[in-house]
């Protein structure tokens, strides 16, 4: 699993659909996720640490878990099939004497909202990093490669010496 951070909630220029857009920890992938309004809502408050009157939807599914005894230790989005993505909130009971781990199936927006304001991680798993990220980085992919490029170019046959020499 990657642990990657919402990086920031926008707007799909072509259709004005709200998109979460998740980056890993060197800012080099990004994963773009449409959500409805109101999650794009729900995770905007929480990256701006608003705290309403009453608790919203988000707020109290957290407390719920929380008077339970349980905690959220991480969410997971770990599956993409069909254009939808798919997620898992993995919680543990409080008391650390117990050994108890639930896992609760979500969609990856409500997940999200809840692990902000649980302050818990977020982790996508390598399939989804691999069939669904994008480039966030341009520059740094294209000098990367050129360096590359570059070295190969600068190889020669004699480098290389077989095996047993």
């Amino acid at each position: 699993m990657i642990e990657m951070h919402v990086a920031v909630i926008a707007l799909d220029a072509r259709n004005g659909h709200p998109i979460v857009l998740l980056n890993d920890s060197t800012k080099r992938r990004a994963l773009p996720i449409w959500i409805g309004m109101f999650e794009a809502r729900a995770i905007s408050a929480a990256l701006e640490g608003e705290r309403p009157e009453r608790p919203m939807t988000h707020d109290l599914l957290l407390n719920s878990i929380t008077e339970l005894g349980f905690k959220v230790d991480r969410i997971e989005i770990n599956e993409l099939s069909s254009s939808t993505y798919y997620a898992t909130i993995r919680l543990v009971l409080s008391d650390s004497r117990l050994d108890t781990t639930k896992a609760i199936d979500a969609r990856p927006s409500d997940a999200i909202a809840l692990a902000l304001r649980a302050k818990a991680p977020i982790f996508v798993s390598p399939q989804v990093v691999h069939e669904a990220t994008v480039p966030a980085d341009y520059e740094k992919d294209e000098a990367e490669a050129q360096e590359f490029k570059k070295f190969v170019d600068g190889l020669n046959a004699s480098d290389f010496k077989s095996m047993g020499e």
